[in-house]
């Protein structure tokens, strides 16, 4: 059952949401509703879809969802995520790649080895984050990166 104010998944039959305290309303009639959280975005996306598409292509999408999203925290909290931890990963990449030049421009293969060896270990754990960030995006969480979930949470939350 998902939250009709935060669109949290909360277990079958709880009362309140687990996350923002909303009371949850019993099926009507019985019947089982759809396991969907509520479209409350300004865009008509389902919550958990446009916080996963945030992450899609790193910062550029980040950005995209920022500007064309109005109304739901949720999703504003996952661009700004999505911004800073994939603009910062970027311009350590190019700064990886730019010392990596510069060692090889100069003989010291040493130090490109290093450069090279840093430079998988950084694409590797972008790689890793993205697929992380997207799938708990999906499944309704809103997991804060370290020193950025932060940040992003702040930004989030003020009126635009």
């Amino acid at each position: 059952m998902f939250c009709p104010k935060c669109g949290t998944e909360n277990p079958e039959g709880a009362k309140f949401c687990t996350k923002c305290g909303a009371e949850l309303a019993p099926p009507a009639g019985g019947s089982e509703t759809p396991a969907t959280p509520p479209a409350e975005t300004s865009i008509g996306l389902q919550p958990n879809i446009a916080g996963l598409l945030c992450y899609v292509a790193g910062w550029i999408t980040g950005i995209i969802f920022l500007v064309i999203e109005k109304k739901s925290t949720f999703v504003k909290f996952h661009a700004w995520q999505s911004i800073m931890t994939f603009g910062i990963l970027t311009m350590v990449q190019i700064i990886i790649s730019i010392l990596g030049a510069i060692a090889l421009s100069t003989f010291s293969f040493g130090l490109w080895q290093f450069a090279h060896v840093v430079g998988i270990i950084v694409w590797l754990l972008t790689v890793g984050l993205w697929i992380a960030l997207m799938v708990l995006a999906y499944s309704g969480k809103m997991w804060k990166v370290p020193l950025v979930g932060d940040w992003a949470e702040r930004q989030a939350s003020k009126v635009s």
